[in-house]
This record gives structure tokens, sequence and C-alpha cells, in this order.
């Protein structure tokens, strides 16, 4: 049995029993103000892309939720208190974004860059001082863009397009390197993208998933058939033996990455049918590495954990609303999911007992995208409502301690292909 199997068993017997606890949520900001914002929001200039509104009123005591951190053995006199902000710290426009539950449009680099896809262009954001640039326009004929993934080196960046495409970019001189497609590709749009050092797997409309090796002309490596409808969320274990794939099938996939191909086609290590709606919202937990959580869509609406070297899930949470992404904290046993219909809001979860820390209010559409700053403190959301919005979610720099650097993958290779 797992580590992560007696976490689940303690739980259930020390806190299981304690019934449903009441979410530790102080008041949230009244009708009114909140319509005051929101029409100020409307009023303003939206003509430039990604660009600082005002940043919201502070709230002391309603608006904030203090939370301790540190272990459970030091006293509480050593420990240093949480501030998890109900409103966004910064929002940015961005107009014309897609909204489009099965695309994947935003991403950040271990470089400090936000990269995030309105229409027919990708613009990178520089968290480190608000910059923004235009990295490319597709063309009318290509586009829209429906994915994008920075490379685990921060200086590449996959986009995914609508005619079956995938272009890699080097970003720090902003020059195209190639563009994967022909052979075994994919013949529709590709939904998502997922990179395993110099291994990108994309998904897509046709229900393939491929992984390519971006060093090599022949770049189409394997491909994983299982799904039936669109593929929507992909992601690779840290270790990369593992891929989960999600689809509009309702179905979530476990594969192997070293398990043998039968007839150029790689067989799944777990079918998971438990979802009843389209399986978008994947992660991988940070602290338990056979552990992964998925997310359904609007007529499942669920959180699911699963062992993924036996195939068991671990429990289910109804959320109340169609889950649109999940992320794990870094620095504490803690997962953040945001959603959609009726609130658009995100919460903040304890794990293992799912009791609901914070759940936190702006959007007023649903929140479909959402990446993790490379510290693992801040959390950005882009939603149909054009904007992008920087939650200081998982704490601040000063108290979490740094993430863990992955070693970048060099693309020894990849100018010299045409």
């Amino acid at each position: 049995m797992s580590a992560m199997d007696f976490d689940y068993a303690h739980y259930m017997l020390t806190e299981g029993r304690k019934g449903i606890e009441k979410p530790d949520i102080i008041g949230s900001p009244s009708r009114e103000a909140y319509q005051k914002r929101l029409a100020e929001a409307l009023n303003m200039n939206r003509t430039r892309i990604l660009a600082f509104k005002n940043k919201p009123p502070t709230s002391d005591g309603d608006g904030m939720i203090h939370r301790e951190m540190g272990s459970p053995h030091q006293s509480k006199s050593t420990k240093k208190r949480r501030h998890i902000s109900q409103t966004s710290e910064r929002t940015l426009d961005a107009p014309e974004i897609l909204d489009d539950f099965y695309l994947n449009l935003l991403d950040w680099g271990c470089n400090n860059v936000l990269a995030i896809a309105l229409n027919d262009k990708v613009y990178l954001w520089d968290a480190s001082n608000g910059s923004a640039s235009e990295l490319v326009t597709v063309s009318y004929e290509d586009g829209p863009i429906t994915s994008v993934s920075w490379a685990p080196d921060g200086r590449h960046i996959a986009i995914g397009l609508n005619n079956s495409h995938v272009q890699l970019w080097d970003c720090q001189v902003k020059r195209q390197l190639r563009t994967l497609r022909g052979g075994h590709h994919h013949e529709t749009r590709v939904n998502t993208l997922a990179w395993n050092n110099h291994i990108l797997t994309t998904g897509g409309m046709d229900a393939k998933v491929i992984n390519n090796d971006v060093r090599v002309r022949e770049h189409t490596v394997a491909c994983y058939m299982g799904h039936q409808l669109e593929v929507c969320g992909l992601k690779w274990s840290s270790s990369g033996k593992q891929l989960a794939s999600g689809g509009n099938d309702n179905l979530l996939f476990i594969w192997d990455r070293f398990m043998a191909p039968s007839n150029s086609r790689t067989q799944w290590l777990h079918r998971l049918d438990d979802h009843t709606a389209a399986v978008k919202a994947i992660a991988w937990c940070p602290f338990q590495g056979n552990l992964l959580a998925s997310g359904g869509g609007g007529s499942d609406q669920c959180i699911r954990f699963w062992n993924t070297h036996t195939g068991v899930c671990l429990n289910s949470v109804d959320t109340g609303s169609q889950v649109c992404a999940l992320l794990w904290n870094k620095h504490e046993r803690e997962l953040l999911s945001s959603h959609g219909f009726t609130d658009n809001q995100l919460i903040l979860w304890k794990y293992p007992s799912m009791r609901k820390m914070a759940e936190l209010l702006g959007h007023t559409s649903r929140a479909l995208y959402m990446a993790e700053s490379p510290d693992g403190c801040t959390v950005a959301t882009a939603a149909g409502d054009e904007t992008l919005r920087l939650w200081n979610v998982f704490g601040t720099p000063e108290v979490a301690k740094p993430a863990v650097k992955l070693k970048p993958e060099p693309f020894a290779n990849v100018c010299r292909i045409r």
C-alpha cells in the first residue's frame, strides 16, 4: 500500500468522523461594491494588451483569509501568518481571448514569463517587470491559436494551431524554428500540449495523443490511441514516466512512457471512466508521485483523486460547478480549482480533507485557463471576460520555500532542422 493510501486512511480515521466542516471563509465583498467594481472595469479603455488595470482595493478583515503556516509540530507562537486575498492582486486586459473549454491558452514558463494566446496572436508578459510583447501573429488560414506551452528550458515555446500544425519558437530571438506537421500528425486543431524534456506531446480534436521528438526530422515517435473524442487535457508526471490524458469522451487515461507499443500504438496503463463530463483539468501532485487529481466538466463537477499505480479512485468531491483547471500548491498540501457557471470562482482546498479554505471571486465568465508562477506562489487565470488575473493564493516568495528549478534540456539539434 502506498504512502498516499496511508495518508488518506489516517484522515478518514481522525478527521472524517467530524462531519462536514464549515468553510473557512470570512464574508465576501458586498454586492453593491462588486457591481461598482464591475462597472468601472467595463468602462476601462480595453485597447491595451496585458495592461494593468487599477489594483483592487485592499480590505482589512472581511476580504482577507488568515492562515497559519508551518508544520503542526511547531508551537503556535512560531508560526507565520499567511494572508489569502479573496480578490485578485492585479488585473490585465486580454482582449479577444477565446472562450472555449477545450483549449489551453495560458502558460507560465520557468523564465517568469507568461504566454497567452489571444485569438491569432501570442503575447509574452514578463512578470518580473510587467512588460508585454507580441511573439507572433498567425495567418487567418492557420489560426486561431488553440494551445501554448513553454518548454522546460524557458526559452522555447510550442504553439498549437487550428489547422493541426504545431509551431516551435525561440523566444529569446523571437524566431520560428520549425513546424510539426504531416505524416502521422494531427488532422484537426491541437487543443493541448505537454513537454517531457525533448518530447512534446500533443492532443487534438481528432482524439489522437502523439509524442514528438523535437530534435529529429521525423518527429512522430509514438501515438497513444484510446480516446474517442477530442483530447483537451495532457500532463506528464514529474518523473516523466507517466502521462495523463483527458478528453471530451469523459475518459481519463494513464499511459506508461516505457510500455512497449503494439502496431505503433501504445497501450494504456489505466482507462478511467468515473467522470461523467469532459476531463480537461489534470494535475499531478508535487509531494506524492503517483497521486493525480482530475476535474470534470459541467455535467460532472467533481474533483477525483487517483492512485496511478493501481488505477484506484481514492476520493471524489462534488464542487457544485464545472471544473476548468487544477493546480497543486508546491509548498503546502493544498489544491486550487477554477470553475465556471455560476460563480466563475477559484476554490482553495485543504488536502486530503478537501475542506474549503477560500473562495476567490472576480471573473465574470468561467475561469478556463490557469497557470502557476515558477516560485509556486502566484496563480494567473484567464477567462472569457477578457481579463487575465493574478492571485497571491499560495503565499509570498518570502514565506514560501523556493521552488525546485528543473534542469533545462538543451535543444541541441533544433536550430539545424528546417
